[in-house]
């Protein structure tokens, strides 16, 4: 297992600015509808940050590359919305998927400016609220004003458990963050565990029916 993940840890090294972009555009596509509902971009956010406590990765910038993608993300999506109004919930890709958008129109009409705040932390919905958000006619000034305090909560909480793992994976396990070997089996561990998640959480979120990503059936065009 090892041997595996030697080259990745050797490679992020060498190039943690690709490292900062894979961040940057994780947490930018989760706020893509229907991409975002797919992307584990939390995964990918959560299985990086791993790579913080062995000095891969600078923390700062990892919190920076992740605020910033989502921030961008939220609010091209938001703004898109405002822009093209209720039209655009009924235009393709969003028209495929009515399920989808009627659940994100009902999360916002039951929390209102709160569901901004809420959605973040709410996949599959948080690909789809900023945009229902603007459509349904919030303000800029208010989306802005609840998404950032989101965001700013949002990427600690995702960037911050890999990075204590990892860290008390060092401290507990007796060994130094920088013990060769050791150090690689624990990151692999790390993120071998945020995958077993993400799995278990797309799979109930299937079961339920809640978080499947399905397009409209459509007409047999034969039998009309």
């Amino acid at each position: 297992m090892a041997s595996l993940i030697d080259p990745l840890i050797a490679f992020v090294s060498a190039h943690a600015w690709l490292a900062y972009l894979t961040l940057f555009l994780a947490a930018l596509l989760e706020a893509v509808p229907i991409v975002g509902a797919v992307i584990p971009g939390s995964t990918i956010i959560f299985a990086l940050s791993a790579l913080v406590p062995g000095g891969e990765l600078q923390l700062g910038w990892v919190l920076l590359a992740a605020i910033a993608g989502a921030l961008l993300g939220d609010g091209s999506a938001f703004l898109l919305g405002y822009r093209e109004q209720r039209e655009i919930l009924k235009t393709w890709p969003l028209s495929n998927y009515p399920r989808l958008v009627s659940q994100s129109e009902a999360f916002f009409n039951r929390w209102g400016t709160l569901a901004v705040f809420f959605a973040r932390f709410v996949p599959p919905i948080r690909a789809f609220v900023p945009i229902t958000a603007g459509a349904l006619g919030m303000t800029p000034p208010m989306f802005y004003a609840v998404n950032i305090p989101a965001v700013l909560l949002w990427a600690p909480a995702h960037v911050l458990p890999g990075v204590l793992a990892v860290s008390a994976l060092h401290r507990y396990g007796g060994f130094a963050p920088h013990e060769g070997i050791a150090k690689h089996y624990w990151i692999l561990a790390v993120i071998v565990g945020a995958l077993i998640i993400a799995l278990a959480s797309w799979a109930i979120r299937r079961r339920r029916g809640g978080g499947a990503i399905e397009p409209a059936v459509q007409p047999d065009r034969g039998k009309l």
